[in-house]
């Protein structure tokens, strides 16, 4: 049976998201399904040409092959990739040498890296492994970033309905990437808004994955240029992509935790033109 699917996302300009039904923002940002049982899906977009995608071997070992639009013999040819386990702990194997990742660490896998395998973990610890992958023009050595490595920072207030704790990951003070960005941010209860005050970063573009968010409640994903925004109702398990010129911020029924993953030009994770609340429409 395939256990690897894939599809491509094209890019889409301020002038045609303007225009955008329910169903359109939803056909063109929105990526699911992410996790399904003993498969890879991938979503190969046009922005900065950054594959989204997210493994689930709950009772198979899953390989991480190369696709049709990559023309490469292997997935890391000419890729680096970010992954990070928001399930119980799991294996993934790199190359012959395996890296355990327990809920919420991280690991870094440089270019050339040729075999890339997600393996099941026991009954009770079942993995799954979100990813982020872009073009990479070398190759840094493959690392895996504990709950200790992490940079953390705690912001917002539970006044301003943020309060919240980042995890940076995968980040150029902690790993060397050609690109690539990852990390996490976790609202404390009570809060709700995410990334607020909102911004854009024309340097680089970022897909959001929320999690933690119980089945019965949702997170109102805001996107688009400050003042043309539009918003996409998402579920536990569910990406989104921003584009350079667009905003991305969320507001939830109930606290959550969401993986933002950044490529670009821009390895400076403060790099961004901040929008100030009057200035949204």
């Amino acid at each position: 049976m395939e256990t690897l699917s894939f599809r491509t996302q094209f890019a889409v300009s301020p002038r045609e998201f303007k225009q955008m039904d329910t169903e359109e923002l939803r056909e063109h940002f929105l990526i699911e399904p992410i996790f399904e049982v003993n498969r890879i899906n991938l979503v190969y977009t046009h922005y900065d040409r950054l594959i989204v995608g997210g493994a689930n071997p709950e009772t198979e070992t899953l390989y991480l092959s190369s696709i049709n639009p990559l023309k490469a013999e292997y997935f890391l040819e000419r890729r680096e990739l970010g992954i990070i386990n928001v399930g119980g702990t799991g294996t993934v194997i790199a190359d012959e040498i395996e890296y355990e990742l327990q809920n919420k660490e991280a690991l870094y896998i440089g270019r050339g890296t040729k075999s890339v395998e997600f393996l099941p973990g026991n009954p009770n610890d079942k993995p799954l492994f979100y990813f982020n992958s872009a073009p990479a023009h070398t190759s840094y050595p493959t690392k895996k970033i504990g709950d200790s490595d992490a940079e953390k920072v705690e912001i917002g207030a539970l006044e301003q309905s943020n309060h919240r704790l980042i995890r940076k990951l995968i980040v150029s003070s902690i790993v060397e990437t050609c690109q690539l960005q990852m990390g996490l941010t976790e609202l404390k209860k009570g809060s709700v808004w995410n990334t607020m005050p909102a911004h854009v970063h024309d340097r680089r573009m970022e897909a959001y994955f929320y999690f933690e968010l119980a089945e019965n409640q949702r997170v109102c994903h805001f996107l688009g240029e400050p003042d043309q925004t539009r918003h996409i109702w998402m579920k536990n398990h569910q990406g989104v992509l921003s584009p350079p010129w667009s905003i991305h911020s969320g507001a939830g029924t109930s606290n959550y935790s969401f993986i933002w993953g950044m490529a670009g030009e821009n390895l400076d994770y403060s790099d961004m033109d901040m929008v100030s609340f009057d200035k949204l429409k």
